[in-house]
């Protein structure tokens, strides 16, 4: 089997959320990673957005590489159709081999465990542990209101401007989704087409 071209790890809801613009952007994202050569690096869930983007990865050619607990798995939450499916003891195993595995992020939208894992690998790389791009996919709107809670975390002096340029933030997918990874270095502008 070929390397893949990029290693995208991916952070999303294990529901469908309210408004389907959230499953059709998961959905445009494993497609754009299978049809870019690329590798889906996510929780290993088969629920909610998380099946919808390995599946849509999978589908259009890309490989799905799930990082599941032990304690989901035997929730029957795992995909059990991943093209590599990896059962880790606790989250924090999950978290750093997701990391690992990776050349980039990308949040879509979810609830607790997306913001903690966004939150997470934007605070390792501030801190120097990685120097992976990190993205933000603001579908519908989604997350406008953290966007206005973190510049009131500037205004208030306890972010800045410098933590904000660790972060890459558009509401549209066939914009970020090559932004990452170029700026993974592994591909300049002009090969974007043709990974």
């Amino acid at each position: 089997m070929t390397e893949p071209a990029f290693s995208l790890c991916v952070y999303c809801g294990s529901r469908p959320g309210a408004n389907p613009a959230f499953a059709d952007t998961a959905r445009t994202v494993g497609q754009w990673i299978g049809e870019h050569g690329g590798q889906l690096v996510y929780g290993g869930g088969r629920n909610g957005l998380m099946g919808i983007v390995a599946d849509a990865t999978m589908a259009a050619g890309g490989r799905a590489v799930g990082i599941i607990p032990k304690a989901l798995v035997e929730r029957e939450w795992a995909h059990q159709g991943c093209t590599e499916l990896h059962v880790v003891d606790n989250m924090h195993e999950r978290k750093r081999m997701m990391a690992d595995k990776a050349d980039a992020f990308l949040a879509l939208p979810g609830g607790i465990g997306t913001f903690e894992e966004f939150f997470e690998v934007w605070a390792w790389r501030q801190l120097g542990y990685h120097d992976k791009p990190v993205g933000l996919l603001n579908v519908a709107g989604y997350y406008d209101g953290l966007m206005a809670f973190m510049r009131t975390g500037m205004e208030q002096q306890f972010m800045s401007g410098t933590q904000m340029d660790l972060i890459r933030v558009d509401s549209d997918a066939a914009s970020l989704l090559p932004e990452l990874v170029q700026a993974a270095g592994l591909s300049p502008a002009a090969r974007l087409d043709a990974i």
